[in-house]
């Protein structure tokens, strides 16, 4: 198999038609055409549509007459019904291309493996444009044209700028991808795991054998796609593998991270995650691991978070580029008035914001103190004066700037996992953001004001944010804060997807504010049917059934010949919780079948609060089942 002279990226604006045709042809083993339109869940399409289409039918690729889709069959609910399921999918000329590489499939005439190039596309409907994609690119040109508005007419505390001589508003957006690796049909060792990372064994570790030769691939590859790739390295997860005879890695456990370039188009960013996330399955599927991008795979370990950086610049009619977020003066202030705007937007909206990042249940059992996760709407900005950076790694949100290079100025948004729709949250941020934006620049508060109001303190009236919350912590909020002070402070997090997604309902002004012709409020409405649906699914079908496979087996090493009466006490207790969980009786239901009867008849609010009480009850018996079968010899 030769890989010589592979086409990897076609990027965007570099051919026309006929340029595009005429590599085409140069490059025979690109045999197939996929357009990869991005649903309300955030998953992608992929086809095997022959070349020769492509050829045929170009300009219909771009006016969305070429292709169409089922879109009953993907997540937009409530739109694409069954009875209106057509989707047109319109290719987008306007970013880069990448073309994807089936090295288990080699083209007989060149030697080279057979090539699909991926379009990215949006999906059209007979009610307009409902994919997510389409979502982000409306968002940044809505959100483009009205920050340029309001500096305009406000201009911009903090920056010595003419307003005239901005060309337009750009997005500097990036994401940041963890995952496990681990060889196939591996037992997971959950307690070595926590002790592991307790003793902080692993974190930058080097790493050995298949690990590092994939990992090692894996950075060649993302630059060989154009990615930029600024490094990989270990996480704080993981245990040390074992070798066997021969000198072959055979217990390969491992947490990792690869970090790429921003880009200064959100929605390229974005499609970039995706094909980033290609790229790692497999790479490390060819040297014979599997990869996991759930957010919280093994319960009591660090889970995967996807940090998202979230900055906003312009680009000046010299081409020389400005940060909104950096003030002129980076001694004397944190942020210019649009920084500040837009850091108190996010947080000021974040509960209706949540929904669309954290969808799942894996999503939220990763959001517990003690693993670096935040749960606490709160931002640190850095120390008593702006030349102290911080380094809060509690936060929702964290300012990152650089001294010496403004240009760096953001803020990295902590809650995020590599299964969160990154184009509905870019779109949701930056929205969120001009919401503060409007106020910062609209009511002309300099940036003394603006950073007064984002370090109040508890009960104290401001123009904007909310007078019972606090919104900054420059310290860490689980050891300098009780629960309780935290739900006062900064507000309760959701602890089931039901929680999380009945904010959309029950914060209608902040809904209200986020929802416009970019992201209409029937998009956001199909989301949280289509979360809530497989919230429900997954509990009944996958997390009960899971569930009860761990209650049978807890009796697998009680025997009643057993006459310790400590072990008969302990195993007393262990049954007693296995029938409340698990075994209906002529007392009443188990939890499980309660949770099942509630799911049966909508009643959300029982089936989430009996979800509590499960995932309390089944931690209380794991914990009692451990200490019970370690002490039988």
């Amino acid at each position: 198999m030769s890989k010589e002279g592979l086409v990897y990226v076609i990027p965007a604006g570099q051919y026309g038609k006929e340029g595009v045709l005429a590599l085409l042809e140069q490059h025979p083993e690109i045999k197939f055409v996929s357009l990869v339109g991005i649903d309300l869940a955030g998953n992608d399409t992929d086809e095997k549509i022959p070349i020769s289409t492509f050829f045929d039918e170009y300009e219909k690729f771009f006016n969305a007459t070429a292709i169409q889709t089922d879109g009953s069959s993907v997540v937009l609910p409530g739109i694409a019904t069954l009875d209106q399921a057509r989707v047109d999918m319109k290719a987008d000329p306007g970013v880069n291309w990448f073309v994807d590489y089936n090295d288990g499939n080699i083209d007989c005439v060149t030697g080279k493996p057979v090539g699909t190039l991926r379009i990215p596309c949006y999906l059209k409907h007979a009610t307009g444009y409902i994919d997510s994609r389409s979502i982000l690119r409306n968002t940044v040109d809505y959100v483009g044209e009205e920050v340029l508005s309001l500096i305009k007419k406000h201009g911009i505390k903090g920056i010595n700028i003419n307003p005239d001589d901005i060309a337009k508003i750009v997005f500097t957006s990036a994401t940041e991808l963890e995952f496990w690796v681990k060889t196939p049909s591996q037992d997971v060792a959950t307690r070595l795991l926590s002790v592991s990372q307790k003793m902080q064994e692993q974190y930058w570790q080097r790493t050995h054998g298949l690990v590092r030769t994939a990992l090692e691939q894996t950075v060649e590859r993302l630059e060989q796609y154009g990615l930029e790739p600024e490094m990989g390295h270990k996480e704080v997860g993981g245990i040390k593998a074992q070798i066997d005879d021969s000198g072959k890695l055979i217990f390969v456990l491992e947490q990792l991270e690869v970090d790429w370039k921003y880009a200064n188009d959100p929605v390229q960013a974005a499609d970039n995650e995706i094909q980033a996330r290609i790229i790692i399955r497999e790479v490390f599927r060819e040297n014979g691991l599997e990869v996991t991008f759930q957010a919280k795979p093994i319960t009591g370990v660090a889970g995967s978070g996807e940090h998202t950086h979230v900055g906003m610049g312009a680009i000046l009619k010299n081409g020389k580029f400005v940060n909104l977020f950096s003030p002129d003066n980076m001694n004397k202030d944190f942020l210019s008035s649009v920084g500040y705007g837009a850091i108190m937007g996010i947080l000021k909206h974040y509960e209706v914001i949540n929904p669309f990042v954290s969808a799942t249940t894996d999503s939220l059992n990763r959001l517990k103190p003690g693993f670096e996760a935040p749960i606490c709407i709160v931002t640190a900005l850095g120390g008593e004066t702006p030349d102290v950076p911080t380094r809060n790694r509690t936060v929702l949100a964290g300012l990152i700037r650089d001294m010496d290079n403004p240009k760096a100025t953001r803020f990295e948004v902590r809650a995020p996992n590599p299964f969160s729709n990154t184009y509905l949250i870019l779109a949701l941020f930056y929205l969120a953001a001009l919401d503060g934006i409007k106020y910062a620049l609209g009511k002309e508060k300099d940036t003394t004001e603006l950073l007064a109001e984002i370090s109040k303190k508890q009960g104290e009236e401001t123009g904007y944010l909310e007078k019972d919350r606090e919104y900054r912590s420059e310290v860490d909020v689980f050891e300098n804060f009780d629960e309780e002070e935290l739900v006062s402070k900064f507000g309760k997090a959701p602890a089931t997807v039901w929680e999380n997604l009945k904010a959309l309902s029950e914060y209608p002004e902040k809904k209200a504010e986020l929802a416009c012709e970019a992201f209409p409020a029937r998009l956001m409405d199909s989301f949280k049917i289509g979360a809530l649906t497989r919230w429900a699914l997954e509990l009944q079908y996958r997390i009960i059934p899971d569930n009860l496979e761990k209650v049978i087996t807890a009796k697998a090493l009680h025997t009643d010949a057993d006459t310790n009466p400590l072990e008969v006490e302990r195993w007393t207790k262990i049954n007693n919780l296995r029938t409340e969980l698990g075994r209906d009786t002529e007392k009443g239901l188990s939890i499980f079948s309660r949770i099942k009867k509630a799911l049966g008849e909508k009643n959300y609010d029982e089936a989430s609060d009996l979800m509590i009480t499960m995932n309390a009850k089944m931690d209380e018996l794991d914990a009692l089942y451990y200490e019970y079968s370690h002490n039988a010899f």
